[in-house]
């Protein structure tokens, strides 16, 4: 039997694990990136969401805005930072829209 060289083989080795960690990658969905801080980008926040998210998914998604949910006990004062953001829920309790209060 014949034994590849050393460097071939750990070449081969290294690119057999590149190609099967880019498969697992291609098939998992991308994690949502918490976004730190207020809500800046109106824009990316709207379609956030648009995609109707749970309670749990705002909040690790926007850790640091206030979600208040309805039906919560919150005061009204006005904050024109974007920190604090009333949800309106559908059926199944998934945020399908509400204002920054």
């Amino acid at each position: 039997m014949r034994r590849l060289p050393l460097p071939f083989a750990l070449f081969a080795f290294t690119m057999t694990g590149a190609a099967l960690s880019g498969c697992q990658s291609a098939s998992r969905p991308p994690s949502q990136v918490p976004v730190t801080g207020f809500v800046t980008d109106l824009a990316r926040f709207r379609r956030f969401v648009d995609g109707h998210p749970s309670p749990a998914q705002f909040r690790a998604a926007y850790p640091d805005v206030q979600l208040v949910l309805p039906g919560t006990p919150a005061t009204r004062e006005m904050r024109m930072n974007n920190s604090r953001y009333f949800a309106e829920l559908d059926a199944q309790g998934r945020i399908v829209g509400g204002r920054f209060m």
